[in-house]
C-alpha cells in the first residue's frame, strides 16, 4: 500500500483530513448539545469573562463588532470566542460523541419526526438563550432566519428553474404591506386605519392568517409577471421582474392610506423569536419538500434543457409558473414577517439595495441547494451586521468577498447538494483514513 500525497493537486491538505477523522464521529445533537452548553455557561461567566479579557461588554456577535471598533481588543474577542464556544462545543461533542451516536442509532428505528423535532427543540434552546443576552442579538437573529426563507424562496427560481428575477423585494413589500394593514387596521388605534376593530387579545392567532393573505398577494403580483414573462424565453423575465420591483415601489409612494412615501408603523409586536423559527422551519420543510418532489425535478428538467422537458411531455409553462408563484408566497410571508419584527416599513426599504442583498446571498450559497441558501443567508447577514461599524467600507468587502466567489466557486459555496434530513441526525462514524 502506498499513501497518496495529501499535498497532490485534487487532494485536500493533510490537516484537513486529520481535522476530520478528530470531528468525523461527533453526530449532529452531540454539535448541538455542545452548543446549548456553551451559551448556557456564557449567561453565567460571560461577563466576568469578558471583563477579565479588558472587554468592555459581553461581545454580541462573537467579538467582531467590538474588534472592528477598537482593534486592539481584537485578542481579547478572538480569546472570548475561542474559549467560550469552539473550544467548548469541541470538547463537549468529543466527550458525547459516543453516548449520542448509540443515541442517534436507535433514533432513526423511530418515525422521522420525533428525532428532527428533538434537534429543533436543542437548536431553538440554543438560539434562545443566546438571544437572551441582548435584544440586538435577538434582532439579528429574527432577521437572519428571515433572510433564509427570502433566500431560499428566490433559489427556486433562479437556482432550480433556472431563470433571473429581480422581483423578489416586490413580492416582499406586497407580504409586508398586505400583512401590516390586516394587522394595524383589526388590532390598533391608528390614525390611518382608525380605531381596532378587533380586541388587542385576539391578535396572535389572526396573525399566521394574516401573514398567509400577504403571501397570497405576493403570490397574485406574481402572476402578472408570469403571464407575459413565461410566453417568452430568453432574458425577458430579468427585464419583467426588475420592471415590477419599481412599479411596486412607486405604487406604495402614492398610495397614502397606507402612508404613502413616509411609510406605514405600528405593527403589532407579535413576531417574537418563536414565531419567526416555527415559520423558517415550516419554510426550510416545505420547499424542500417541493423541490425533492416531481414538480422539483420537471423544474431542473426545464432549467437544464426546456426543448428536450416539452419533448418528455413536461408542460414547461405550468411548472415555471407554479414555482414561481410558490417562491412568491414564501418571499410575502418572510415580508409580513419582517414588517412585524421591525415594526416600520416605507417603500425604500425594497429597493434595490434590497435586491442586491437577496440576490448575494443566493449566489453566495450556492445555486439549487437548500444547504446554499441556508449557508448564504446565515453567512451574508451574520458579516453584513459584523462589518456594521465599517459604515460604508463593508460594502467594498462583501461585493469583493462575492468576487471572490464568483472566481473560484461560480455555482456557490454549497450548490447542487441535497437537503437529506436522515443523512443529517444519523449516527456519525470517523472518515476511514486515505490510503
Amino acid at each position: 500500500m502506498v499513501e497518496k500525497n495529501s499535498a497532490s493537486p485534487g487532494n485536500p491538505p493533510k490537516r484537513f483530513l486529520r481535522l476530520r477523522q478528530f470531528l468525523g464521529d461527533i453526530p449532529l445533537l452531540a454539535w448541538l448539545i455542545g452548543g446549548l452548553i456553551s451559551v448556557l455557561i456564557e449567561q453565567q461567566i460571560g461577563e466576568s469573562l469578558a471583563n477579565l479579557l479588558g472587554l468592555p461588554k459581553i461581545p454580541v456577535l462573537f467579538g467582531f463588532m467590538i474588534a472592528m471598533k477598537e482593534p486592539l481588543l481584537l485578542p481579547g474577542a478572538l480569546a472570548y470566542v475561542l474559549v467560550l464556544y469552539v473550544l467548548t462545543i469541541v470538547l463537549i461533542g468529543k466527550i458525547t460523541a459516543r453516548p449520542f451516536n448509540l443515541m442517534a442509532a436507535k433514533m432513526m428505528q423511530w418515525p422521522i419526526a420525533i428525532p428532527v423535532l428533538l434537534h429543533l427543540v436543542v437548536l431553538y434552546a440554543i438560539m434562545h438563550f443566546w438571544a437572551d443576552l441582548s435584544l440586538y442579538r435577538e434582532l439579528t437573529l429574527k432577521l437572519t432566519l428571515i433572510a433564509i426563507m427570502l433566500t431560499l424562496s428566490l433559489n427556486i427560481i433562479n437556482g432550480y428553474m433556472g431563470e433571473f428575477s429581480c422581483s423578489h423585494p416586490g413580492f416582499m413589500s406586497l407580504g409586508a404591506y398586505g400583512a401590516s394593514a390586516i394587522m394595524v387596521m383589526f388590532f390598533v388605534n391608528d390614525r390611518l386605519f382608525g380605531d381596532a376593530i378587533l380586541p388587542e387579545v385576539l391578535g396572535p392567532f389572526l396573525f399566521p392568517l394574516a401573514l398567509i393573505l400577504g403571501g397570497i398577494v405576493a403570490a397574485l403580483g406574481a402572476l402578472l409577471i408570469a403571464i407575459p414573462s413565461f410566453k417568452t424565453r430568453g432574458d425577458y423575465l430579468a427585464i419583467i421582474s426588475l420592471a415590477f420591483m419599481f412599479i411596486v415601489k412607486s405604487l406604495f409612494e402614492n398610495l397614502q392610506f397606507l402612508g404613502g412615501a413616509r411609510g406605514l408603523k405600528g405593527q403589532p409586536d407579535l413576531a417574537n423569536l418563536p414565531t419567526v423559527f416555527i415559520w423558517m422551519v415550516i419554510c426550510v420543510w416545505v420547499i424542500n419538500n417541493f423541490v425533492r418532489s416531481t414538480m422539483g425535478k420537471a423544474l431542473n428538467a426545464v432549467r437544464d434543457d426546456e426543448l428536450a422537458a416539452e419533448a418528455m411531455t413536461v408542460n414547461t409553462r405550468r411548472t415555471k409558473m407554479v414555482a414561481f408563484l410558490f417562491a412568491a408566497f414564501w418571499a410575502g410571508v418572510a415580508g409580513g414577517l419582517f414588517a412585524h419584527t421591525v415594526r416600520f416599513i416605507n417603500p425604500n426599504t425594497f429597493g434595490v439595495q434590497r435586491l442586491a442583498e437577496i440576490l448575494a446571498m443566493v449566489y453566495f450559497g450556492g445555486l439549487n441547494s437548500v444547504y446554499g441558501s441556508i449557508v448564504g443567508a446565515v453567512s451574508l447577514n451574520l458579516l453584513g451586521e459584523m462589518l456594521r461599524p465599517l459604515a460604508l467600507f463593508k460594502w467594498i468587502i462583501i461585493p469583493l468577498l462575492l468576487i471572490l466567489i464568483m472566481i473560484y466557486r461560480p455555482t456557490g459555496l454549497v450548490a447542487f447538494k441535497e437537503f437529506d434530513v436522515r443523512k443529517l441526525i444519523q449516527p456519525k462514524r470517523k472518515p476511514e483514513k486515505e490510503v
